[in-house]
């Protein structure tokens, strides 16, 4: 693992110092009053088995209150200021995650599991956030109260100082590096088990009736048990160290109380130190140890930290450097745009997608569209239809640069598309599995643009032939969608996934199959309905209908990954055969 992993992540979380320096001192006074309790008790008890006046030790009595309840006011107050230093980190590496994904290279996601790259952008993120509250800030109070508890032990008795300064060492220093050591082996191999388990999980659980049909339900569950028994293998495999850093510790507070007890009797007996204050140089150890009891679990969160560091890292070097926000959606990403309340619905007017002999195909493999020419601009709509298999999707996505290019030009107002994110956004991807959020109707469409109206979120379903969807929506606009869109049907998610798209600034819109799961009528109303209604931005659409084609001012009919024929419906009609059948084909089907 790269040197330096962790301290990239930590930086960016952007921890307030102020913030983190207050969290020590909380936690350094919640643990001061444990050890004072404990010392203050001590000569309580001892003192008071000598039977002095009731006044000489009133004033101890009411310290070991102050110290009980300051002891568990402190450790609360440091809680909360510790845990808003780490959530408000979390929050900003998480925001900044997202921000690099949506303006670096697309590119970076493609080889990156859906179910790994949720487990990225959360439970890695949580996990380095948690080194603040487990790691550093428990070491630094661990520190600051060693020093100080020292100090006190020595002005009350040397030796007992010197003793306990060399046992915290030892328990402070060496159970953490035997932690370290052994979570340094397992981390890593368990942050990706968890990985594998969490994305062959949600497959799964998203995906159970394909796998069903497909018969690869037993072997995908096969893969999570296997995945889970990594990580228990992982786990185990580090047990034996945990276990001798715990045994270590304990040995330490052991030896610190012998070395009291071996130290302090001798002196009692020639006169050097009374036996009240033998009881608190013996007694005290047992609370100083507190601090460093938990050290090594703090070691072992700082190894779990830099395992989902370099995961984090390692997606935001393939995603690139962060860009200058754009006033319009990222190009490329899929439905989305900026949902700030003062979004711009601007959008240029002039943008123009040209490809130039462009080949499309996936990393590694070979070219699945070649030699492909094409130009759109706002007010210019094209179709590209063909059999399955014939590139079209793969087409829609390099265009949208979502994937790179194999060969040719593709160029947006005469930016190259490796440079188009910073000449600003101008093309939008409205995929066919596009994500819908577990809120209601309105905000689903924000997602576009932030200052959707409900009368324009109500034109837009509208469009897409969602209007008495909508009438029967309880709430309306306010309805609630459920997690993913599993409220709607394949259909109606597909169209509010368009009506989004629409209400955009983009003035290149890219739709995959905006009439799959639809009836004969309604597919070829809202195909020809995306193809003219919006003639201030140019469309590409990639559909199996043919019948509203002939809305589109060119329709591209791909076979084998190649251009087989290109035009008008009507010209297509007129001198291309196999653009007739397939029409007539999809006559007779939906009669």
């Amino acid at each position: 693992m790269t040197r330096g992993t962790l301290r990239r992540a930590v930086a960016l979380l952007e921890v307030d110092r102020r913030r983190a320096a207050q969290a020590v001192a909380l936690g350094t006074l919640a643990l001061g009053c444990a050890v004072a309790l404990a010392a203050v008790a001590a000569w309580l008890i001892a003192r008071a088995s000598q039977m002095p006046p009731v006044l000489t030790l009133s004033v101890a009595t009411v310290a070991v209150r102050a110290f009980g309840i300051g002891r568990g006011v402190l450790r609360y107050c440091e809680r909360l200021v510790s845990h808003d230093v780490a959530l408000r980190g979390m929050t900003t590496l998480r925001t900044t995650l997202y921000t690099r994904m949506s303006q670096g290279q697309p590119a970076a996601l493609l080889t990156v599991r859906r179910g790994d790259l949720l487990t990225r952008i959360g439970a890695d993120v949580d996990t380095v956030g948690d080194v603040v509250v487990r790691g550093v800030l428990p070491a630094a109070v661990a520190a600051v109260l060693g020093v100080l508890t020292v100090g006190a032990m020595a002005l009350i008795f040397p030796p007992a100082g010197i003793a306990l300064a060399l046992c915290l060492l030892l328990a402070g220093v060496l159970a953490p590096v035997l932690a370290a050591a052994g979570a340094g082996r397992t981390q890593e191999r368990a942050a990706e088990g968890r990985a594998r388990a969490t994305a062959s999980a949600l497959g799964i659980l998203d995906d159970a009736g394909p796998l069903a049909v497909a018969g690869r339900t037993h072997a995908e569950l096969a893969a999570l048990a296997a995945a889970d028994r990594d990580v228990a293998a992982a786990t185990d495999a580090g047990a034996p160290a945990s276990a001798l850093a715990a045994g270590v510790g304990q040995l330490a507070t052991g030896l610190a109380v012998l070395a009291a007890l071996v130290t302090g009797v001798p002196a009692v007996t020639s006169g050097r130190l009374s036996a009240v204050a033998l009881a608190v140089v013996v007694l005290t150890p047992l609370a100083a140890f507190e601090a460093t009891s938990v050290l090594p679990a703090a070691a072992v969160q700082v190894q779990r930290s830099r395992a989902a560091a370099a995961r984090i890292l390692a997606l935001l070097d393939a995603a690139g450097p962060a860009l200058e926000p754009a006033a319009g959606p990222t190009h490329g990403s899929p439905s989305t745009a900026p949902d700030a309340p003062d979004a711009s619905p601007a959008r240029p007017q002039d943008a123009a997608l040209v490809a130039r002999d462009l080949q499309c195909g996936w990393p590694g493999r070979p070219p699945v569209v070649r030699g492909l020419d094409l130009h759109v601009e706002p007010g210019r709509s094209i179709a590209v239809v063909g059999p399955s298999g014939s590139g079209k999707t793969t087409l829609l996505v390099t265009l949208a640069g979502l994937l790179p290019r194999q060969g040719g030009s593709l160029s947006i107002d005469s930016t190259d598309l490796d440079l188009v994110d910073r000449a600003g956004g101008a093309v939008l991807h409205v995929a066919e599995d596009g994500h819908v959020f577990g809120t209601s109707i309105l905000e689903n469409l924000r997602v576009a643009r932030g200052d959707v109206t409900p009368d324009q979120a109500r034109a837009a379903l509208g469009d897409v032939a969602l209007t008495g969807w909508l009438a029967a929506q309880p709430d309306g606009l306010d309805t609630l969608l459920g997690p993913d869109g599993r409220t709607l049907s394949g259909g109606e998610r597909r169209r509010l996934l368009l009506a989004r798209g629409l209400l955009s600034p983009a003035p290149v819109l890219l739709v995959d199959e905006p009439a799959e799961h639809l009836d004969p009528g309604t597919a070829d109303a809202v195909v020809r309905a995306l193809l003219t209604r919006h003639r201030d931005r140019g469309v590409v659409v990639v559909t199996h209908r043919l019948t509203a084609l002939d809305a589109a001012d060119e329709v591209i009919r791909l076979e084998g990954g190649r251009v087989a024929a290109r035009g008008t419906h009507a010209a297509l009609l007129a001198s291309d055969r196999r653009y007739r059948e397939d029409l007539a084909e999809e006559s007779r089907e939906d009669a």
